[in-house]
């Protein structure tokens, strides 16, 4: 018999689940699986808190499985942090769930000739699709993007130029990274306040309360009102901004045809987490031609999707995005764009999912695309 394939896996593994339990035995499929773990410190400064378990005992539970060969805990930092495990065990197989997938996994296994395949996650039988987070709470509070127009619910940017934040409210189907700008920070609060849920009410006061706790008095950075109303608001919503913190107009589309079809169009590609030294308000260049165009392509962009023009779509998403980093040019970085231009042909439009500096890709296509995730919307609920 010819000797078996080394397949290797990282992640954290905190938690055991039946998640886990199937992709690691995926892996077996595949050959000697080698599981290489996150130490505690990058653990932390990738998810904001550190693993329940402690690195040896996530290592000791992982030998332990019969699907596993050798466990080894990684030295490095950052999402990319087994390169030197990867230079050790030299592995033929490199095997990723499908929202841990990103384009620089898939450039260092091509460089070193590793095949790069991606799990998609299906749960056993009756069992529910599982991660680390739906253990530690059944949160159902989601996360929101925001389609175009992010800066305008800033009051330094709108008094230049009114025009409209374009957001979406996401289901927690998965683990999604932290300073992502997906408004995990705002997600966090909201937590705080509301445990597990979203009360009933007003959805806007709801916002209201949740942009107050925020923002106590005395904040020096204010966390713009987009975020609060992005998760708080069902489905799709413009807030159209002239100079204030809050919206002076707020218009939803909740019809199942049009979020359906944001759905089969948009992508996530991960990125990574923004690094903690990272500074978007260094470098600025803000003023009434950058705040315009930005409006403008907002807009558009609210045109495109009722019209389910996926190239209008795409177009004014990423005459938004470029808006922003005339304005913000500390958003973007070389690796950022480089990712950015693997992707063009394949696209019609993208954008970062906020702030910049990390986080994930958004991008608009007509058709799948390869290794990328496809969100969730809440829909309009009944309170």
């Amino acid at each position: 018999m010819s000797e078996q394939k080394k397949v290797m896996v990282t992640g954290c593994f905190d938690l055991m689940h039946s998640g886990h339990v199937a992709f690691l035995n995926e892996a077996k499929k595949l050959g000697k699986v080698y599981a290489c773990i996150g130490n505690d410190e990058n653990v932390f400064q990738l998810k904001g808190r550190y693993p329940v378990n402690h690195q040896y005992e996530r290592k000791y539970m992982l030998e332990n499985l019969a699907s596993v060969t050798e466990c080894k805990i990684n030295k490095g930092f950052g999402i990319i942090d087994f390169l030197e495990e990867i230079s050790e065990i030299k592995p033929d197989v490199f095997l990723v769930n499908e929202d841990g997938s990103t384009p620089e996994k898939a450039r260092i296994c091509a460089e070193r000739g590793i095949e790069y395949k991606v799990f998609h996650r299906v749960p056993h039988g009756d069992l529910p699709v599982r991660s680390t987070t739906s253990l530690r709470t059944e949160c159902l509070i989601p996360f929101r993007i925001d389609l175009a127009g992010g800066w305008l619910d800033q009051p330094f940017v709108s008094k230049y130029y009114p025009g409209p934040v374009l957001t979406i409210s996401i289901e927690p189907t998965m683990e999604f990274n932290n300073r992502s700008g997906m408004s995990s920070s705002t997600r966090n609060k909201a937590i705080e306040l509301w445990r597990t849920e979203i009360p009933t009410g007003d959805r806007e006061k709801l916002a209201k309360v949740l942009f107050t706790y925020e923002n106590p008095p005395g904040t020096e950075i204010i966390a713009g009102s987009q975020d609060a109303l992005g998760i708080v608001l069902p489905c799709l919503n413009k807030l159209s901004y002239n100079g204030g913190y809050w919206p002076e107009k707020i218009e939803s589309i909740t019809d199942e045809a049009t979020i359906s079809w944001i759905e089969q169009h948009l992508f996530l590609v991960t990125l990574g987490p923004r690094h903690s030294g990272y500074s978007v308000l260094d470098n600025t260049s803000i003023g009434e031609a950058g705040a315009k165009a930005l409006a403008d392509a907002a807009i558009e962009c609210w045109d495109a999707i009722q019209a389910k023009d996926v190239q209008a779509f795409g177009k004014a998403m990423t005459a938004a995005f470029e808006a922003q980093i005339s304005m913000f040019p500390n958003m973007v970085n070389e690796d950022i764009l480089s990712q950015i231009e693997s992707y063009k042909s394949k696209v019609a439009g993208w954008k970062l999912s906020g702030a910049g500096g990390g986080g994930y890709l958004v991008f608009v296509a007509d058709k799948p695309l390869e290794n990328a995730i496809q969100v969730k919307i809440r829909r309009k609920d009944t309170n």
